[in-house]
């Protein structure tokens, strides 16, 4: 039996571990041969569909999510043309809802499993030729030759702990700067937006476990590590635990998300503690709205979040990113902005905004209706109205969203687009508004631009802030001929007696110059290296003369 997966994801910088969970579980099976296809949601279909029946399989497998859906039917239905007696199975995400009508519409996909397969995958492969036997596979929907749909349910894996692990899979993929770890399964949270809401009880490795596998990753020389745990936190004990397993692997920077509501004052110790750079945090807040939280059945109180999030935002050996969801119940558009203004305050790593998707399996969708959400039919499902914001609200926040993208998560302009928006209560409405009005809120543009915009607008709207914007320009490394650097002098600028430097070491040899702060009576000295090819200044200090 040949079997083809169609690794297909949105770029080839992302991998699944879809292929190498399942694989792993039948690996010493010598009557399975595996072939895998790896594509993109940009490139044609037709001709991956081509390169597919090249390969005859009996078999092809994928995995169906928000994002590559559409591309994946197109590519499967030309597919079906080409190979019709090659049977089409499908599994991920996008079945954990009701999977009659996709299996009506999709005659060409023969099943689709709805939960974890590395247990019932397996299994449908020994009977996959008899399909009288597919009602005895936990999580398998179909339709039999007699036009009935069948739904068995969810499947669930009994023994997480036992599993092969996907790193031992010859088709794990160790080319990406990235690999994920799975270390728990399930949710403790009941949020009703999140499809791992309904995925009880939750189901941990143990730890030497973990440590075995991170073991193989840093053998592999991998260098970032995304912990695949809901709430990493849930525990706090076991989170002090796998920091300290965690401690182990210095080489190694490891992405958590973590809620902010339940940190135990032992683990802020030890999250404060932790070395320099090894812990990347995602801190789920979604709100800062109570109503909205409670709607949405997200567990933890809003002020311990608050209180929570500012504590890891003050921590300088980790980096904390926020996020928030528009379109949720309750959830208004002035409340949007207050909340990127106030995570702006506690000086979040970025922030991010994203619309609400209303998932299948989810129990926001099945209430949609009751909430008064309107929401895409098709991929990725996002939002489209609320009892509390409209459709054009919601492209504002769409392209706030953007705004936060463009200028405060990137590291040129972090500092002085987080000092605006701060200490500025109309800057982020005014500023979204220019960008609107001169049609490029919604435009790729590039850094060196994205300065230029912002220092423009500062020159009309807030002055007081050009030498900020000019200092940020030039520590980027942008262009001292162009606009912010206008008032920067590079002719003749003899260095003085004594300076205060800031950073780097003074060399004769360095390009001097200078910008005077006429608020401050601050001069700023910048020293450039000549003899290599690198932008930003190599040297800082600062004179007072005031």
């Amino acid at each position: 039996m040949k079997i083809l997966w169609l690794d297909l994801n949105s770029s080839y910088a992302h991998s699944s571990l879809a292929l190498p969970a399942l694989h792993a579980q039948v690996m010493d099976d010598t009557s399975y041969e595996w072939d895998v296809i790896p594509a993109t949601i940009n490139e044609n279909p037709g001709l991956i569909a081509g390169i597919i029946s090249e390969r005859q399989p009996d078999l092809i497998a994928s995995t169906c999510w928000l994002f590559n859906h559409e591309t994946l039917m197109h590519i499967l239905c030309r597919t079906n043309v080409l190979l019709p007696k090659c049977m089409i199975v499908l599994g991920g995400p996008e079945f954990l809802g009701k999977n009659e009508n996709f299996l009506r519409q999709h005659r060409f996909v023969s099943a689709v499993f709805r939960g974890e397969g590395e247990e019932s995958f397996p299994q449908w492969l020994k009977v996959w030729q008899e399909k009288t036997a597919w009602q005895n596979i936990a999580g398998l929907c179909y339709i039999d030759e007699n036009g009935d749909y069948h739904d068995n349910g969810v499947a669930r894996t009994t023994a997480f702990g036992k599993l092969v692990p996907p790193e031992r899979s010859v088709f794990f993929n160790w080319s990406k700067p990235f690999v994920q770890l799975e270390t728990t399964r399930g949710c403790f949270n009941t949020c009703t937006f999140c499809v791992s809401g309904t995925e009880k009880p939750v189901r941990s490795l143990p730890l030497d476990t973990i440590r075995e596998r991170l073991n193989l990753i840093q053998r592999q020389g991998i260098r970032n590590v995304r912990v695949l745990d809901r709430t990493f936190n849930y525990n706090n004990r076991r989170a002090k635990e796998m920091l300290k397993l965690f401690r182990e692997y210095p080489d190694i920077r490891f992405h958590l998300e973590i809620h902010p509501a339940l940190l135990s004052e032992e683990l802020k110790t030890e999250l404060a503690s932790m070395p320099k750079g090894m812990l990347h945090l995602e801190a789920g807040i979604q709100s800062l709205h109570e109503e909205v939280l409670h709607t949405c059945r997200r567990t933890g109180n809003l002020n311990d979040s608050l209180e929570g999030l500012r504590y890891l935002c003050s921590l300088n050996n980790l980096e904390t990113h926020a996020d928030l969801i528009a379109g949720l119940p309750h959830y208004h558009l002035t409340e949007i902005f207050a909340d990127v203004r106030t995570l702006a305050s506690f000086q979040a790593g970025e922030i991010q905004l994203e619309s609400l998707k209303v998932l299948p399996g989810t129990e926001m969708r099945r209430d949609a209706e009751k909430l008064g959400i309107r929401y895409s039919p098709f991929p990725p499902y996002e939002v489209l109205q609320t009892q509390d914001i409209t459709p054009s609200e919601l492209q504002t926040a769409h392209l706030l969203s953007r705004l936060i993208d463009s200028f405060y998560n990137t590291k040129a302009w972090k500092s002085i687009t987080r000092r605006l928006i701060v200490e500025q209560k109309d800057f982020l409405p005014r500023f979204l508004d220019h960008l609107i009005r001169d049609g490029i809120a919604d435009q790729p543009l590039a850094l060196e631009r994205r300065g230029t915009i912002l220092y423009e607008f500062c020159k009309q709207h807030y002055p007081s802030y050009l030498t900020a914007m000019s200092l940020a320009w030039i520590e980027a490394g942008m262009s001292l001929k162009k606009a912010p650097a206008e008032k920067v002098r590079t002719k003749h600028v003899i260095p003085p007696d004594r300076w205060d430097i800031c950073f780097g070491n003074y060399k004769e040899e360095l390009r001097l110059c200078c910008l005077d702060d006429p608020d401050t009576g601050i001069r700023y000295w910048y020293g450039f290296e000549t003899d290599i090819r690198r932008p930003e200044p190599a040297f800082k200090a600062i004179t007072r003369h005031k």
